[in-house]
């Protein structure tokens, strides 16, 4: 088991169910992510590239996107937090997880992926 994945099976519940969750639903959606622990938390990444990340903070789980500047499919739904180029999702139960529109996050952020803006 590689770091990453002991990371999310070490989490206190509900976190470890999302987190577990969302694993399926990105490792799903984007064939290609590598699991890695980068940063002291998991991270995808894309061809050796940053691509998001699942960090458990406060009282939710934050699904960050890396070059989420670019993503343009539910702006509306993620948090910026001060941030200039990552977004994030978060998530506090399992029943706040919209899939449908976690998905389309996914494949949006996949199509920019090549875009050179950092």
């Amino acid at each position: 088991m590689n770091p990453a994945e002991t990371y999310i099976l070490n989490q206190q519940e509900p976190y470890k169910t999302i987190l577990l969750h969302l694993q399926v639903l990105i490792e799903n959606t984007v064939s290609s992510v590598e699991l890695l622990y980068k940063y002291k938390i998991p991270f995808y990444y894309i061809d050796g590239r940053p691509f998001c990340y699942l960090n458990v903070a406060k009282d939710y789980v934050d699904l960050g996107f890396w070059n989420a500047g670019h993503i343009t499919v539910h702006s509306d739904q993620m948090v910026t937090a001060g941030r200039k180029v990552m977004k994030s999702l978060r998530y506090r139960n399992i029943e706040e997880i919209n899939e449908m529109v976690l998905i389309e996050i996914l494949e949006n952020a996949y199509q920019v992926k090549d875009k050179k803006f950092y």
